[in-house]
């Protein structure tokens, strides 16, 4: 079962409750943890670098430039101010010092090393800034990332006579802030992880209960009303599951009072209505010329609607039985196209009456069939006679019946068409359905074709009904055999065939007319 419903997830993963809840939830949440993520790497960086910067501002500080402004005064040279600044800098282990001259040379450096000349952004604007300074952040000949500030050193006349140039390599602060954003990202990436697994959590016990219901109440729908929806939680979820049993139960039980009373009703109309209708048929065949018309009229009809009433209640308790699961066959060795010949045969005489003309074609190669010929006669019959009912005369029913291969087995397929007034699309689907009418304004129960599609399942075969509106309706029967023709009995039946294509996928009434 955790599997199946595992299955069913997948398949949804993407609709219904989980998507509203991917959108609305998680789409949330990551966004709200991806705006955390971009301000606090920003303000990591910004807090690093801010530091830095402090550092570097405290060496070029205007303290530290009236330091060399002032021995300038007493006549100390800026190269002899130069080495006593950098001995006396406090964060000279972890910073490069240098001191510029006017020419833009790099009189001393705290490394101790010469200095070529080289381009410096934050010299550049020092010279031309208002308050003297300048910052830079980036790469310097060396293709280290370093972070410098300058400020320029003048006389007491205001003239610019040097500057302080203090730099801070940002590879290791850049290296801690790489770790520090990376471990804030992992961080977010198993909180957001625990969110989803424990919200998955929830809502898979929303969900599996909402699917579970929805294929409970489309069993109920086709009319299984066994089923029961397992109560899991005692929340809304469980209360709908409650309610949605609760109705099946009465539905159960309200069906089957109708069965019972479709079943008791249809045998107290059976007994009446056999000696309603043998007394009728006594009557007719006993009366001579003594009689009046009227009387032999009226009859004639009470025998006429008293066999149409028997037929109907027959249908009555085929429908009870079908609902029930008491429609048993009585299964033997038959012979499908015999069957199908004496059908065709007794029906034939009551469409020439109405003005239907009935051609078949029917092999003459026996077609074995473990079946129940009573109900494979009822079910011809019930196509035939919907044929005729839904036809108009003049016009024609084709019988078609020939062998077949499905899936590597013996089959026979039977086609019945008519040239009547069709199927719209809209009923097509629903005419096998138990009392579906798609033509209020013939008669009948809307049960025979129910009761003639579960005697074809019992069979092991299918029924397929293809119809356009206005132009006649194709049922074809497919069910098994146990023997099938050799290839020459097949070619010999070829030969004698008639002329008869009855094809889906080609306007019925145009197909048919060419085949008269």
């Amino acid at each position: 079962m955790e599997k199946l419903w595992s299955k069913k997830l997948h398949i949804h993963k993407f609709k219904g409750i989980t998507l509203r809840w991917l959108i609305n939830i998680i789409g949330v949440i990551a966004l709200f943890f991806i705006i955390v993520f971009i301000i606090s790497s920003f303000a990591i960086k910004s807090s690093y670098y801010s530091n830095v910067e402090s550092i570097l501002s405290s060496g070029t500080s205007a303290t530290a430039t009236s330091y060399f402004s002032s021995n300038l005064e007493q006549g100390i040279s800026l190269e002899q101010s130069a080495a006593d600044f950098i001995d006396s800098y406090s964060y000279r282990e972890k910073t490069t010092t240098w001191i510029i001259g006017s020419d833009g040379q790099v009189i001393l450096s705290s490394s101790g090393f010469a200095i070529d000349k080289q381009d410096m952004p934050d010299y550049n604007q020092a010279l031309i800034s208002s308050d003297g300074t300048g910052n830079f952040i980036g790469d310097i000949s060396s293709g280290e990332k370093v972070m410098a500030v300058c400020r320029v050193i003048k006389n007491a006349d205001g003239d610019i006579v040097g500057a302080v140039r203090v730099m801070s390599s940002l590879e290791q602060i850049d290296d801690q802030i790489g770790t520090i954003i990376f471990l804030i990202c992992v961080a977010l990436a198993i909180i957001f992880a625990i969110i989803i697994f424990s919200n998955l959590f929830f809502i898979r016990s929303i969900i599996f209960p909402v699917q579970e219901i929805n294929e409970t109440t489309k069993k109920i729908s086709q009319g299984d009303y066994s089923v029961r929806i397992e109560k899991k939680y005692n929340d809304e979820i469980g209360n709908l599951a409650d309610s949605i049993n609760t109705m099946a139960e009465e539905i159960s039980t309200t069906d089957k009072m109708k069965n019972d009373f479709i079943s008791t009703i249809s045998h107290e109309l059976r007994t009446p209505l056999t000696s309603i209708k043998g007394w009728g048929e006594t009557l007719t065949f006993g009366v001579d010329d003594t009689v009046d018309e009227v009387t032999k009229k009226g009859l004639q009809v009470i025998v006429k609607e008293a066999g149409r009433l028997e037929g109907f209640v027959e249908e009555l308790l085929d429908f009870s039985r079908l609902q029930s699961g008491r429609m048993n066959l009585r299964l033997a060795k038959t012979d499908v196209f015999a069957e199908l010949d004496e059908t065709v045969f007794t029906f034939r005489e009551r469409a020439m009456r109405e003005g239907i003309e009935v051609k078949y074609s029917i092999p003459d190669v026996p077609a074995i069939a473990n079946a129940d010929a009573n109900r494979l006669k009822q079910v011809f019959m019930n196509i035939l006679d919907n044929a005729l009912k839904y036809s108009r005369s003049p016009s024609k029913i084709f019988v078609k019946a020939q062998f077949i291969k499905l899936d590597n087995n013996n089959f026979i397929s039977i086609a019945i068409a008519d040239q009547g007034c069709g199927i719209s699309k809209e009923d097509l689907p629903h005419v096998k359905d138990k009392f579906y009418k798609a033509n209020v304004s013939v008669r009948g129960s809307g049960i025979g074709l129910a009761v003639t599609n579960e005697i074809i399942n019992l069979h092991h075969g299918k029924l397929e009904i293809d119809s356009e509106e206005g132009k006649g309706t194709l049922v074809t029967i497919y069910l098994p055999i146990e023997n099938a023709p050799t290839e020459n009995e097949l070619q010999n039946l070829a030969q004698q065939e008639q002329d008869i294509e009855i094809d889906k996928g080609v306007e019925m009434k145009g197909e048919l007319s060419n085949n008269e």
